[in-house]
């Protein structure tokens, strides 16, 4: 029976945050090129999408993954049990670790749908997607979610009713639905959130998200909190700031040309691998959303950006930074 990977990662790992748009297949070798961090996660994929003729492809699409980010978790969302099932079933001939529900994202639209943060509200739906999951799969499941959905201190009984399923691992972005990104994240709590964890589910990885920027800030919250059991931390928006964020390394703005260089070779071999397996080639304006991850802090970067911006293929954006 394969390992539960949530057992054997090392103290204090890190993790890169599940982003929608952002941590695609692409990317993600991108960041290991940089600084692997301990695990993965995908963009979330829709259990509805797979479950559909219509949609499986794009599902499948978006469950990809590249030897260079692995250990890598399936992250899933939704709000059909019978599709949590069917899913899970498939995910580990996919080549995954594990998969994790999306209990937290903020998006009005996956929560009009009922998923993501929404779960919040509907907790006995929300766990029952959990149990069909699990009775589906030998991989270890984990759940990411939210303090709550309105009010902070909702946590207090929406993470026991988590908890009390005994998940491999738990995720909490400390904010709110309603917080957004918009406040700091509540780092006070991650005591109690940790006393919680121990009481009910010691077997349980409590990872914390939200404003961790680099292992400089994990370092500080390990210390300001040491007396709280916290298992692994979470980068998200950080990558932004410093693709090297998993290692003390600060890029020269020659690496990150040449990150970029990576990334936009990267894109064609995708591309063109998509276009082979699934019909389609890639869109390149998406592309233009990483531009200012390679491009910034230096005399000229705006301007160069900018004409970034004009490129309409990955030969204009090269010729551009050489």
């Amino acid at each position: 029976m394969q390992a539960n990977i949530w057992e054997t990662l090392p103290e204090n790992f890190t993790i890169l945050a599940p982003m929608e748009g952002v941590t695609d297949i692409i990317f993600r070798q991108v960041i290991a090129h940089a600084g692997h961090p301990n695990l993965f996660f995908t963009e979330f994929t829709n259990v509805s999408s797979f479950a559909s003729e219509k949609g499986r492809n794009n599902a499948l699409e978006r469950l990809e993954i590249a030897p260079s980010d692995t250990p890598i978790i399936a992250q899933i969302w939704g709000k059909n049990p019978e599709h949590f099932h069917m899913l899970a079933g498939e995910l580990e001939q996919l080549g995954f670790s594990g998969l994790d529900i999306n209990m937290g994202c903020p998006d009005r639209h996956v929560n009009a749908a009922g998923g993501g943060a929404a779960m919040i509200r509907t907790p006995e739906l929300a766990l029952e997607c959990l149990r069909q999951a699990r009775e589906a799969t030998r991989l270890p499941v984990s759940i990411k979610t939210r303090l709550g959905y309105t009010y902070i201190d909702e946590y207090r009984e929406w993470l026991p009713k988590i908890l009390h399923e005994h998940p491999a691992a738990l995720t909490v972005h400390l904010r709110t639905r309603k917080e957004m990104s918009k406040v700091p994240a509540h780092y006070e709590l991650i005591p109690e959130i940790a006393s919680l964890r121990e009481k009910i589910s010691p077997s349980t990885k409590l990872v914390i998200n939200g404003d961790i920027k680099n292992l400089q800030d994990i370092a500080a919250l390990r210390s300001q909190y040491s007396n709280a059991k916290v298992d692994g931390w979470m980068i998200g928006r950080g990558v932004f700031e410093n693709p090297y964020c998993f290692t003390s390394h600060t890029p020269t703005q020659a690496q990150l040309f040449q990150l970029l260089r990576l990334h936009l070779d990267l894109f064609d071999q995708t591309s063109k691998a998509t276009l082979t397996k699934y019909g389609h080639s890639l869109s390149f304006e998406p592309l233009k959303h990483y531009f200012k991850i390679y491009v910034n802090n230096y005399d000229g970067a705006k301007e160069l950006r900018a004409q970034l911006m004009q490129c309409h293929n990955t030969d204009e954006a090269r010729n551009l930074i050489s």
